[in-house]
């Protein structure tokens, strides 16, 4: 093999050649157009020979068959012209369909992740064999990226799964395990690692006999066997459910049901024709721009290491304590457990620490097949957890977070009692949202060895943890806690110390607008109206409910504290408190959730009462207007934290807000939004909220930004 190839051409046996994927000095293999080249090159040589029965396509590292296409193509050729489009769609089909075609058996030998342009390969060959191993599975994920599989996965899936199957897959993006894609017909064989090899050559061998694979390739290249009536109520259904889903905000997967179900009365190639035609809509919109942005975001923080200096390694963290059973400290010892590792935990209440524990075990043994607990895996998990209510059984501990009520002295008297016992190695972490770390680092003997590692609540679904840096702590601090929040399966960003982190002093302004916006007005309706068409799961005023009156009230007057001259006190707040309407701790907020279904708020007129004596003019706000004031003095808190280096790379901004808050991937982040609106118009957009002062007033970065045309960061 020349160097920098990845497939090498071998033989299995003398008629049964074998290409085999494995690129060099990556992790997993991706279909680049140079390796697309290298197949059609192989697939040339391979169809003029006459001694050939079968080919194997199968992967040289084990547990990844072919990750998909090469997403920093795509990037780079977002702004190629619909022809283009079309004719890169359909030179990747016909290259593709070739293994549909060859004068032999073609088999895929799938150990591992099998996705997107790796998953349509896969599936042009006439059989598949995978290995039973987690790791492995079938999916397309590109409407996560704002497109659908274009290389015939349209056309191939639906013929060999059936369309309903093929819907599923393609307009979810979720992968199917070795099972569902078994049952669904994708594949042909499971079979155990160690035996892939042997199997492929057993399925060409098979199929030398019984010619099924030729009736397959006549079939498939057909249209669907499917009457008007299961067409017709398979495409309402299936669109209803991705309306509800994606809220019109995603247009990928609704294309992509289009797509199949304009195809299904079309033979492959005609169907081929009109999947590269759809894809020319969704290449290269906003929506795809925005959503590669997001993948962009992802892959650096999966590549970031928390530190700068290469030279600094991590600490292993093999076990973990964590003091506090409640929802976030039970939240944070069952991330640990899930993943095999021995925590130890207590509670300064009894009655909390038994519920802590049963929490802890009904998350970990959750089976989404039963749909509830497994209780085999629930006796598999128990011996990882050791409930105790003595201090010293946390002195083997590599990590300890502590998770207790969000009140200073408390926090530090419990270090004050916990940090003796520990290893000078030993990592003591707080799980604190607004308490600065240098404060409760104040009284520590080993300042270097404390940091913050803030998680999101519910633990168990928000993937961004806020791993922040104090003024002592230390480099290898901060590295170990950030590879442990990725072995737990988290996304952590490392922030500097600072009044509200990174998430909760961007999410402050847009909560805090929004009773401005109250009192200036506008109704509750318009104000969560207008957050969700923008994308917000929910909108600041039900927000505010999740939260909890008294909690944003804390928060807010910390914020305050740190920034009196753009964080309002809104007299809302108090009142609210004050009437016991607290949100959905208390039942009622400003909606009601006594009867409600699953927590379900509904609207409540009573909260007028509270709402009423305090406005101060009755203002109509168009929906425009309102996101503006939500979302412009988030992005000026933005400039403030860049200016302040609150976090390393700007992106950072970006992933936070999406993982911590959930603000919509098709923006592609906060500074990525602002970025495709320009510096330049977001002044022209503030200058008619001049009047609320400093909050509201372009910052010294953002009008030099303006001045030489410059975005926030690069975007692929």
């Amino acid at each position: 093999m020349s160097e920098g190839k990845t497939i090498t051409q071998s033989m299995a046996a003398p008629d049964i050649a074998v290409l085999t994927f494995d690129t060099p000095g990556k992790g997993a293999n991706v279909l680049s157009q140079p390796v697309l080249q290298e197949l059609a090159a192989h697939l040339d040589e391979l169809e003029k020979r006459d001694d050939i029965a079968g080919l194997i396509i199968r992967s040289g590292k084990p547990g990844a068959f072919i990750a998909g296409a090469d997403i920093r193509e795509f990037a780079a050729a977002r702004d190629i012209t619909k022809e283009q489009i079309i004719e890169m769609c359909a030179g990747g089909r016909k290259l593709f369909m070739r293994l549909a075609q060859m004068p032999f058996v073609t088999v895929a030998a799938i150990d591992g992740t099998c996705l997107g342009g790796g998953a349509e390969l896969a599936l042009w060959c006439d059989r598949r064999v995978v290995t039973r191993d987690r790791k492995t599975q079938i999916g397309f994920p590109e409407v996560k990226i704002g497109i659908y599989p274009a290389w015939g996965g349209t056309v191939r899936t639906p013929r060999i799964a059936g369309l309903a199957n093929a819907v599923e897959l393609i307009s979810s993006g979720e992968p199917a395990d070795v099972d569902k894609a078994y049952k669904m017909g994708l594949v042909d064989d499971i079979v155990a690692g160690d035996r892939l090899q042997e199997a492929a050559v057993n399925m060409v061998r098979a199929e030398q006999k019984t010619g099924d694979y030729q009736r397959d390739r006549q079939r498939w290249s057909g249209p669907l066997s499917l009457d008007d009536t299961e067409l017709n109520f398979l495409a309402a259904t299936a669109s209803a459910y991705i309306q509800q889903q994606t809220k019109g905000q995603y247009p990928a997967p609704i294309a992509a049901l289009n797509v199949m179900v304009g195809a299904a009365r079309l033979d492959a190639e005609a169907a081929g024709d009109l999947e590269s035609k759809g894809m020319a809509d969704l290449f290269g919109t906003p929506v795809n721009r925005a959503l590669i942005n997001v993948f962009f975001l992802t892959d650096h923080n999966k590549k970031d290491r928390g530190v700068d200096d290469p030279n600094v390694k991590p600490r292993e963290v093999k076990s973990v304590g964590v003091f506090g059973a409640g929802i976030m400290g039970s939240g944070i010892a069952a991330a640990a457990v899930r993943r095999g590792l021995p925590v130890t935990i207590t509670d300064a209440m009894p009655e909390a620490l038994q519920r802590g524990v049963r929490t802890i075990l009904e998350e970990v043994s959750y089976d989404k097949t039963k749909r509830g607990p497994d209780p085999k895996k629930a006796l598999d998990r128990a011996p990882l957890i050791n409930a105790t209510h003595a201090d010293a059984e946390y002195a083997d501990c590599d990590l300890v977070i502590e998770a207790v009520v969000e009140n200073p002295e408390v926090k530090t008297e419990l270090y004050r009692r916990v940090e003796p016992l520990l290893s000078d190695e030993a990592i003591l972490a707080s799980n604190t949202s607004t308490i600065p770390i240098a404060r409760l680092a104040e009284g520590l003997k080993r300042p270097e060895r404390f940091c913050g590692i803030h998680f999101f609540n519910p633990v168990r679904r928000m993937p961004l943890v806020e791993v922040i840096r104090g003024p002592k702590t230390s480099d290898e601090t901060v590295a170990t806690a950030v590879a442990y929040a990725k072995a737990i399966g988290k996304s952590p960003i490392v922030v500097n110390d600072g009044p509200g982190f990174l998430v909760n002093r961007l999410l402050l302004p847009y909560m805090n607008e929004a009773l401005e916006l109250l009192l200036d007005g506008a109704s509750i309706e318009e104000v969560d109206k207008a957050a969700k068409k923008f994308g917000m799961p929910m909108g600041p005023i039900t927000l505010y409910d999740v939260v909890g009156m008294d909690t944003a009230l804390y928060a807010g007057r910390v914020m305050r504290d740190a920034f009196p001259d753009r964080c309002v006190e809104s007299p809302l707040l108090p009142a609210m408190v004050e009437a016991g309407r607290l949100g959905q701790k208390s039942g009622v907020g400003f909606f009601n959730y006594k009867g409600g279904k699953r927590g379900k708020g509904v609207p409540d007129p009573t909260v007028q009462e509270i709402i009423k004596p305090l406005v101060r003019q009755q203002k109509e706000f168009s929906t425009e207007e309102i996101q503006n004031r939500l979302f412009l003095p988030m992005v000026l808190e933005a400039t403030r934290i860049l200016e302040e280096k609150i976090v390393r790379d700007p992106r950072d901004v970006d992933l936070g807000l999406i993982f911590g808050t959930g603000f919509p991937p098709f923006k592609g982040g906060l500074l990525f939004w602002a970025d495709q609106l320009g510096a330049a118009k977001i002044i022209e957009l503030l200058k008619p909220l001049e009047s609320l002062g400093p909050r509201a007033k372009p910052t010294p970065m953002l009008l030099e930004m303006a001045k030489q045309g410059r975005p926030f960061y690069d975007h692929p």
